[in-house]
């Protein structure tokens, strides 16, 4: 199934959440005593014909609306300092985490001032080679070299696709997208190389465009609303590298986090996030090297049982692709998570 026939179905089953009231009835067996959200980008440009990574960018309008829906389906906005204490804890008024990954200059543009005037506290996970300005943010990489390439070929591969219009180049993102992400991230990152060396792109200069820098990080410390998380070194799916690395990009990216920040660095989200990229061996380094959490992308609300596995959080992606009142209030109640969870409160292997 295509991405867009997927984001599709999702929005048709957004929409009949809200209009059966499901949001509303069934909250009271689907919600967890909190969520965790992931968001990525907020910028107010809307997205062109050709976006492929437009799921990970909302408006700040949208982000504005998702505070004010919090405040009155009655949702506490907490840090994630917060959060152990609240699942072990009984049952209250749930609560929600605000979550920024990779540190984007954005966020500190569009999104920090909305934040203020909610008077809401917020965890930014900074990856440290994207605040050095160097390190490889991929999945744009590739969306920018097919924007500029007429046709995509991987060499040694069946993957030889047409790219003239908006509709060739996003079906061959997807393709190239799904067949990188299938193999070994070397292979992932020289083919994605060997596609900016041909549109005209050097890989690695997008995180000097678009993220922020260690300056930019020390001012934005001084609010005392927002918490640092760790994002690894240069933002590897970990689960694809052995032990040594592993611990080598948790452990040196959040030390190079509390040396330029001067703070304590007690969370840690893993990139990408998904069971191909983070498990249970992972989860145990995050436990062993001191994390008070870790978070992934497996979606999902957080249940008392999660008080036990503090490793191996859920989140909630705020997405781009399904920026409606609909689609934010399903996801706050927790019913598509029935179906998509298969009745399961924790995903934890």
């Amino acid at each position: 199934m295509s991405t867009a026939r997927r984001h599709r179905l999702f929005e048709a089953g957004f929409r009949t959440i809200a209009a059966t009231g499901a949001d509303r009835w069934l909250a009271p067996l689907a919600r967890g005593r909190g969520v965790i959200l992931t968001f990525h980008h907020v910028r107010p440009e809307a997205p062109g014909a050709y976006a492929p990574n437009r799921l990970l960018a909302i408006t700040p309008a949208f982000l504005d609306h998702v505070l004010t829906t919090l405040r009155r389906r009655g949702f506490a906005v907490i840090g994630l300092d917060a959060v152990p204490d609240r699942l072990a804890g009984t049952a209250g008024a749930p609560f929600a985490v605000l979550t920024f990954d990779d540190g984007y200059r954005d966020n500190v543009e569009h999104a920090a001032p909305i934040l203020r005037r909610h008077g809401v506290p917020w965890t930014l996970f900074v990856t440290s080679d994207f605040a050095g300005g160097r390190g490889r943010l991929w999945w744009l990489e590739l969306e920018r070299a097919i924007g500029r390439l007429g046709r995509v070929r991987l060499p040694g591969t069946a993957i030889d696709l047409p790219a003239g219009s908006d509709a060739e180049k996003s079906h061959a993102f997807e393709a190239v997208y799904r067949h990188l992400r299938a193999g070994p991230e070397a292979a992932l990152l020289a083919a994605i190389a060997d596609l900016c060396g041909r549109a005209g792109l050097r890989p690695g200069d997008l995180a000097a465009e678009l993220c922020l820098t260690w300056d930019d990080l020390r001012n934005l410390a001084r609010d005392p609303m927002v918490t640092f998380g760790a994002h690894t070194v240069s933002h590897p799916m970990l689960a694809k590298h052995d032990a040594a690395t592993l611990r080598r990009e948790v452990e040196a990216g959040r030390d190079r986090l509390m040396r330029e920040l001067g703070r304590p660095v007690r969370h840690l989200s893993y990139p990408v996030g998904d069971p191909t990229s983070a498990g249970p061996r992972e989860f145990a380094l995050a436990r062993d090297l001191g994390f008070a959490t870790a978070v992934t992308t497996r979606p999902g609300h957080l249940f008392a049982g999660h008080a036990d596995h503090l490793h191996a959080l859920p989140r909630v992606s705020v997405n781009g692709c399904h920026q409606s009142p609909a689609a934010l209030a399903a996801l706050l109640s927790g019913v598509p998570f029935l179906a998509w969870n298969r009745g399961r409160r924790l995903n934890v292997g």
